[in-house]
């Protein structure tokens, strides 16, 4: 009997060459695809009353910081002073739109400027510069440290970035308590690269947290221009990967930034989540007292000066609504006037006693 044929063994197929997988296009932003894109800001339009406020606000922030400037120079200033001379629209802008001791700010160490803001006393915040008994924080954080809690100020932070989180936290807090404030978080360019910065952004649009991340790219962080040192330099769009839309606002203009701040403001307090905004500002002098500012031109730092100066801007609007220049002199000498006061009020004022070094320290046994 005859052996069946052994079957003929199967030729193997050869494998077809993978598909190359197929380049996705980059969608449009999200927030844009589902319709959850704030509207454009509108400039403000103030009342002359309305616009003189604001003036002497932005005047008061440079005014105080020129005299600080001075006081470091002669040694009655120790430590860090980082002046916010050329950036007062944002400050004053944004904080105009707010309600104090409902809603709440917190910011790096560049924080003279947002306090006057926030209309604390300027005796108060020069006696702390001076680190007297009667400053803010009793003379014990100087330039970087400086808090209110009545009117919900929260700092004055040392570490880059790291206020980030903390107000996202505050935002969480306003959320939680159903105050129907807002915490208004300023950080800069130099931040912006900071991890915790986006591990925030990503919990604040979870929650939905009623939070304006306001971003003040002043161009050049600590002294490294934003070109070399972020490979995506329009920061309004830094939420977009988590769904927080954006707006980049001119922070040279006082009314630009107020009409910006409605909105955001707006946005937050309906319930839409945070939202970012890129105010595009230029600092004057160098990141600290202690930077000589070699890596910009001083012909780059006189066009700023020149064209785009917000207290010049203002001043303009001004005579457009009537205000004649001896109005303005008279408004200039007044400043200079609280300033001068609050100067002698921080040098003639105690330094704190001896045994202050032991209050208000945390101790804990672990």
């Amino acid at each position: 009997m005859a052996r069946p044929a052994k079957p003929k063994a199967a030729k193997p197929k050869a494998a077809k060459p993978a598909k190359p997988a197929t380049a996705k296009r980059a969608a449009a932003p999200i927030a844009a695809v589902e319709g959850k894109r704030p509207p454009e800001p509108k400039r403000f339009k103030p009342s002359k009353d309305e616009l003189l406020a604001l003036y002497k606000q932005m005047l008061l922030i440079r005014r105080f910081e020129e005299r600080a400037g001075q006081l470091y120079g002669l040694g009655l200033i120790g430590g860090f002073c980082h002046l916010y001379i050329g950036q007062e629209a944002v400050a004053v802008g944004l904080q105009s739109a707010m309600t104090v001791g409902k809603d709440s700010v917190i910011t790096g160490y560049r924080d003279h400027g947002h306090m006057l803001a926030y209309g604390i006393d300027p005796k108060l915040i020069m006696a702390e510069l001076t680190g007297r008994a009667a400053g803010i924080s009793k003379g014990k954080g100087g330039s970087m440290h400086m808090f209110s809690v009545e009117h919900g100020f929260y700092g004055g932070h040392g570490i880059v970035g790291a206020q980030v989180s903390l107000g996202t936290g505050l935002g969480f807090k306003h959320q939680y308590l159903g105050d129907g404030g807002v915490c208004l978080t300023y950080f800069g360019d130099g931040a912006a690269n900071q991890g915790q910065v986006y591990e925030s952004f990503n919990m604040a649009e979870l929650w939905k947290l009623p939070v304006i991340y306001a971003i003040e790219n002043n161009e050049y962080a600590m002294g490294t221009s934003v070109k070399r040192s972020s490979s995506e330099p329009d920061f309004y769009k830094r939420g977009e990967s988590h769904r927080i839309p954006g707006v980049q606002v001119d922070g040279m203009d006082v009314l630009a930034v107020r009409g910006a701040a409605e909105m955001a403001l707006e946005w937050t307090r309906s319930g839409k989540g945070p939202i970012i905004l890129e105010l595009k500002t230029y600092r004057y002098r160098g990141h600290s007292m202690s930077d000589p500012a070699k890596y910009r031109t001083r012909e780059e730092v006189q066009s700023y000066r020149q064209g785009n100066d917000p207290i010049d801007h203002g001043a303009k609007e001004l005579a457009k609504l009537g205000v004649g220049e001896d109005e303005l002199k008279e408004i200039d000498k007044q400043i200079k006037d609280i300033v001068v006061e609050a100067a002698k009020f921080a040098e003639d004022a105690p330094e704190p006693e001896a045994s202050e070094l032991y209050t208000d320290v945390l101790v804990e046994s672990y």
